[in-house]
């Protein structure tokens, strides 16, 4: 049985972007999916004193390690001012000092979501042109505009978007 690991770009507790993901995990079928919340995980600000001073915090590594150790990544990306979350971009930094391909190749199904028409376009775009340079293998990207609108009672809500993810759960099943 394959091993997933899905988890939303945010520390929210009401992370529209984990409910996106945590939906998306449950479409899987080929596989068994450990959903991971980055509040488990927590790191101090990523800064080359405190590396040099302290070295590369225990959860970076656990985190890695959990990356590594599975066969594929569902990441919902939350958007703050067009770009990743704090949150999200303090544990790439530290994770990318312990090595730079952290995302070992592993097949990965690429979302966002937002309570804006755009879903999280701008995010998706900057991961898009990121990741590859750390070795990730994006099999697909998908986008819910309007969070409040397409989403309800635990599940998308708008059938021609629900398709659409559905689709892409399954070709990034075929791919691991």
């Amino acid at each position: 049985m394959k091993n997933i690991i899905a988890f939303a770009g945010s520390n929210s507790k009401k992370s529209i972007n984990k409910q996106l993901v945590t939906y998306a995990s449950t479409l899987v079928e080929k596989g068994r999916v450990s959903i991971l919340d980055l509040n488990d995980f927590e790191l101090p600000i990523y800064g080359i004193d405190l590396e040099n001073d302290k070295g590369i915090p225990k959860n970076a590594h656990k985190f890695l390690e959990l990356i590594k150790a599975s066969d594929g990544i569902l990441l919902s990306l939350a958007e703050h001012n067009g770009a990743y979350t704090s949150a999200f971009k303090n544990i790439f930094d530290w994770m990318t000092r312990i090595e730079s391909k952290i995302f070992a190749n592993k097949p990965m199904l690429l979302m966002a979501t937002s309570p804006g028409a755009r879903g999280g376009a701008s995010v998706l775009e900057i991961a898009q042109g990121r990741f590859p340079y750390h070795d990730a293998n994006i099999k697909g990207v998908f986008s819910l505009p309007s969070f409040e609108k397409h989403f309800s009672e635990n599940k998308i809500t708008d059938q021609e978007l629900d398709v659409q993810l559905k689709k892409l759960v399954k070709q990034f099943e075929d791919s691991l």
